[in-house]
This record gives structure tokens, sequence and C-alpha cells, in this order.
């Protein structure tokens, strides 16, 4: 089970992380996260309040059942630093379709609760209890067979896996090579720490 620590589920990584001479070593170690939870054997359950963001976002989509407060906050907003989430464009096409995975990519829009469900982002929304939901997916999972939960978790993801990795490593090239090189992705970090609008060039 992964849930946040408070009120939130994630706000997505430190923003600071993404300067040029960071951004290497964060997407290696938060991808790695990513990786390791996407091969796991065990059923995974993301349990989201408050703020669902960027790799929160991410980190989230990779898990089995996802249960979510109607209220939550979901969303992909790098974009409007300049950047792009790089697990959401490998991956998200695969779970809510390519036309809304572009949307949401590309916009950074936000939204609650009840659309990520209808998206597919989420298994469940629910508006009060939610700790409730999640301890009745707990009661069902646990009378049932853990090898046949791992090999049927398995056979569920085995086309998307395949493309997975490939994705993410394209994906990864893309954003160290060429992105994080522009003036834009680096105006657009230095913008949101000096707390003012960004000046975008194209470049």
């Amino acid at each position: 089970m992964i849930s946040g620590s408070g009120e939130h589920f994630s706000s997505g990584v430190d923003i600071e992380s993404l300067a040029p001479e960071r951004v290497q070593e964060m997407l290696e170690k938060f991808h790695g996260i990513i990786r390791k939870l996407v091969r796991t054997r065990r059923v995974t359950l993301a349990v989201v309040r408050g703020y669902c963001l960027g790799g929160g976002a991410e980190l989230a989509m990779a898990c089995d059942i996802v249960v979510t407060a109607e209220s939550a906050h979901w969303g992909f907003p790098e974009i409007k630093l300049g950047c792009f989430p790089p697990v959401a464009a490998a991956a998200l096409a695969a779970v809510v379709g390519q036309k809304r995975a572009a949307e949401l990519v590309l916009t950074g829009r936000m939204f609650d609760g009840r659309e990520a469900v209808q998206m597919g982002l989420a298994s469940r929304a629910v508006r009060m209890k939610l700790d409730e939901a999640v301890s009745e997916y707990e009661r069902r999972l646990k009378v049932l067979s853990p090898a046949a939960l791992a090999h049927a978790k398995r056979a569920l993801y085995s086309w998307d896996a395949a493309h997975f990795e490939k994705g993410l490593a394209r994906a990864e090239e893309i954003y160290l090579k060429e992105l994080i090189q522009t003036e834009d992705a680096r105006e657009g970090i230095r913008a949101w720490m000096e707390k003012r609008e960004a000046q975008w060039k194209g470049k």
C-alpha cells in the first residue's frame, strides 16, 4: 500500500531537483522506484487524498489498484515549468488513451478524483471514509492466493511491460539530452524558484 504521510498523496518531485545539474540523478532514482513498482509480484494499492501531482500522479498510475478521494487534486503540471513527465509520456496513453494522455500532459490541467476514475487512472473514488474503502480491498486480497495474484498480475501487464521499458528509456533520453538543454526548461525552473511568470523563448 502506498499513501502520503499527511493530508496529501504527493505534490511531485522537489522542483529544485529539476535543475540541469541535478535532474539526471533525480530521474535515475525516481524511475528506479517506478520500475521496481511495475516489476513487483505483489499487488500494489495507492490511497490518494489531497494533491496527487506530477511524479506523485505517475507513482499512483503505476499501482494496480488506486482508491482516491473524490476531492483529490490530480494532474501532470510539468509542462507549466517547461518540462514534461517522462513516466506519463511513456505509459499514460496505455492507461487513459492517446488523446486523453496528450491533453493531460500538454496542458498540465488539474482534475479531481471522480474524473481520475472516469479516465481510468483510478479504480474507485469515494466521498468520505477513504480508509473503509481501502480496508475492503485489503480484506478481499488477503484471502486470495499470493501465487495466483502474482501470476495474474504478470499476465495482465505482459503486453504493456514490453513497451513500457522501451518507452520510458526513450522518454528519459529526450528529457535529458534534448529538453533539459533548452533555454525554456531552464527558464521555467528558474521562474518557479523566483516566483515569477516564465518568459518563454521557444528554444
